[in-house]
């Protein structure tokens, strides 16, 4: 039986979150060629072929397997959606490093960078993130397009809901629920469920009020 030839991977979006995922399917034998985005970029470290706007550029698309290199959730959802519905869906992305228990469900469009861990029977949905060295223990649960930073510690049973940013180096107790659209800071130690829609920082945790919160943006 002949072996399938493996179609060439084109990103979408080429910036600092692109260039890990570029090196991660590098390590794990894939070719990155080509990328698309708003406009070209000066900065080629990889010397990719520019497509063009994802829009604009679908009869192209088709000659390649397809991964959102996008950070931000929100965004990221949007891409996979439309490139899952009209080019079938994202390859993964994940690290040879990596450590993943063979009864691990995965969606797709996932990355999983270098020396993550991830334990037995946890879930982990469609374009998450889970970044370099975190670690997802027994039977989490990881909803759709969520973002596990660089670090950070979920213990067994826990549930991170969709669209939900865990920063880096953060610590989340055993059994804890954490909602949709959540925002949890770095280094963030987290002992009791997190509902929606909320911002939660500190050790231990405090949900930081609407006041607070923009507060930071506009410091940021």
């Amino acid at each position: 039986m002949k072996a399938t030839l493996k179609k060439p991977v084109a990103i979408i979006g080429y910036s600092g979150h692109a260039y890990v995922i570029i090196d991660i399917l590098l390590s794990a034998g894939r070719l990155v060629t080509a990328y698309c985005d708003s406009s070209e970029k000066e900065k080629n470290p990889y010397h990719l072929q520019y497509l063009g706007k994802e829009s604009e550029a679908l009869d192209k698309l088709k000659d390649y397997d397809v991964f959102a290199c996008v950070g931000h959730n929100g965004i990221r959802e949007k891409i996979h959606t439309q490139m899952s519905e009209l080019l079938g869906n994202p390859i993964n992305a994940i690290h040879p490093s990596a450590v993943i228990s063979s009864s691990v469900k995965l969606g797709d469009g996932i990355m999983i960078a270098a020396n993550a861990t991830i334990n037995p029977l946890a879930e982990i949905g469609r374009g998450v993130i889970c970044n370099t060295s975190s670690s997802i223990d027994h039977e989490c649960i990881i909803e759709d397009f969520a973002h596990i930073g660089p670090g950070a510690v979920l213990c067994g049973n826990v549930k991170v809901g969709k669209n939900t940013f865990v920063g880096a180096n953060a610590v989340i107790r055993q059994g804890i629920i954490i909602g949709k659209n959540v925002m949890i800071g770095a280094g963030t130690v987290v002992v009791k469920d997190i509902p929606d829609n909320t911002t939660v920082v500190g050790n231990p945790q405090r949900i930081l009020t609407k006041k607070e919160q923009a507060s930071k943006l506009l410091a940021a």
